[in-house]
């Protein structure tokens, strides 16, 4: 990989034409163009560049609803911009991808952001500082070189600023920590970019020949295939084994009855393979009554999961809401770039959605039991707190997903978008991760288990429950 940030240009001195390079004084680490009412030149005598307010600042966040969210938080020397995502972009018409010259990618302006572009270039030159608070990851990383390509000759005193919530604190503390552009992140997203194009451009025209025009290959979706295609050889090379279980009702002298199922038959495990062998534990268990052979009692403890990653949340909001991978996260975008709360306007009520880490910050953590123990009770909350580990190729540059702020329970999300079109999907998914989280910094629910062994001739029957004992973290589900 060898695209790089280029360095600023030096300055250079006015020629008396409208040329698009620096003319007159500049700011400290900030070149000043000429204001044209074209970016690109136009006819006629120049204009006088615009006097740089000092202090002023332009942020440029990916979407609209960001910058609605972040802006409110801000005093009035900040400008915000939004890039509504990638602004460049390999071009359409060719491969874009010089292979003989270390893989060098060729950029452009993606067609429909030219006048985005335009709009931020003419911001940056008339504020003195310029933020690039793309989103925190890969992407938005790569998308904050981009910019600060096309803004550099007219400003080159930029920081890449990371807001991982969108909250008065979170964005202070980002504008407040300012660092370069992450080249590594960078090079690493081009690379992939790059791999698309290369793995597209090569393959799809054979499958055109081979199987049908029209079809694409690509450097996911074509592993992808593959996979499904050897998991479906994998179903069809199947050979079925039949299996039978026998499950029992049972009554005691007292109700409620209860369910058994076979455990031992004739001293081995029980494993009826055939109809006649299940029948033939039935009919034993059909002769008379069964009696208690053993009674274990034990003191079961439950923990509580560790708040949510992106792929979980992506699980169980599957498995509980009936919500598409897709669905979730689009949701959970909105959540984090703000909603509008009532008199409070719009406001970012999680982290950031794409993370691996289950890490919680300090601030959040001493917030997070302080609303434990003033809701639950001190018996709900454990002496210290709960730490959950991390895969061993998490990046952990981001906090688990999570509320930004305790104050705003479900219940009153739900009151202040009661009127929002996508209400009760946002409230629904907010209220799946305030629970988690919650649920994450709380004691373990204990349970009295009971296991049960009963002999009817020459089978063992196995009836297992379990009591509540203590609440714990299931608390906050009920």
């Amino acid at each position: 990989m060898t695209a790089k940030a280029g360095k600023p240009a030096a300055n250079n001195k006015s020629n008396g034409k409208s040329n698009g390079k620096p003319n007159g004084k500049a700011a400290k680490g900030k070149q000043v163009e000429p204001d044209l009412d074209d970016d690109e030149g136009g006819e006629g005598p120049p204009k006088k560049p615009k006097k740089v307010r000092p202090g002023s600042a332009l942020v440029v966040v990916e979407s609209p609803a960001k910058a609605k969210t972040i802006g409110k938080y801000l005093g009035s020397n900040y400008v915000v911009k939004a890039s509504v995502g990638h602004v460049r972009d390999l071009p359409k018409s060719k491969i874009g991808v010089d292979f003989e010259n270390g893989f060098e990618p060729s950029y452009e302006v993606l067609e429909g952001k030219k006048k985005v572009v335009a709009e931020i270039r003419k911001a940056a030159r008339e504020n003195e500082i310029v933020y690039l608070a793309s989103d925190p990851d890969r992407e938005g990383e790569a998308i904050a070189w981009h910019l600060s390509e096309e803004i550099k000759s007219v400003n080159t005193n930029m920081h890449r600023v990371l807001i991982n919530e969108i909250t008065k604190k979170g964005v202070q503390e980002a504008i407040a920590s300012p660092r370069k552009i992450d080249m590594n992140k960078t090079d690493a997203q081009q690379a992939r970019r790059i791999l698309d194009r290369i793995v597209g451009y090569e393959i799809s025209p054979i499958l055109w020949n081979k199987v049908q025009r029209g079809l694409s290959a690509g450097r996911v979706q074509s592993v992808a295939v593959r996979l499904v295609c050897e998991r479906e050889e994998e179903i069809k090379a199947f050979v079925p084994e039949e299996y039978w279980s026998v499950d029992i009702t049972c009554r005691a002298s007292q109700p409620p009855p209860f369910e058994a199922r076979i455990w031992r038959w004739k001293g081995e495990k029980a494993e009826p393979k055939t109809a006649a062998e299940a029948n033939e534990i039935a009919a034993e268990l059909a002769l008379g009554p069964a009696t208690v052979a053993t009674v274990d009692k034990k003191e079961r403890r439950k923990k509580p999961q560790a708040p949510f990653i992106t792929s979980r949340l992506q699980q169980d909001a599957a498995r509980k809401l009936r919500y598409s991978a897709k669905r979730t996260m689009a949701l959970a975008q909105r959540l984090y770039e703000g909603v509008e709360l009532g008199d409070e306007g719009p406001t970012g009520l999680i982290t950031y959605m794409r993370t691996d880490s289950t890490r919680i910050g300090d601030d959040a953590m001493t917030a997070l039991r302080g609303y434990i123990g003033e809701t639950y009770g001190p018996e709900f909350l454990p002496e210290q707190p709960n730490v959950y580990g991390n895969k061993a190729r998490a990046q952990d540059a981001h906090e688990a997903i999570r509320p930004t702020l305790m104050e705003w329970t479900p219940e009153k999300v739900a009151v202040a978008l009661a009127e929002h079109p996508e209400g009760n999907e946002l409230v629904k998914l907010y209220t799946l991760i305030w629970q988690r989280f919650v649920a994450s910094q709380m004691v373990p629910a204990v349970y009295d288990a009971t296991t049960i062994d009963m002999e009817r001739g020459q089978a063992t029957l196995r009836a297992t429950g379990q009591v509540m004992k203590f609440a714990g973290y299931t608390k906050v589900y009920e």
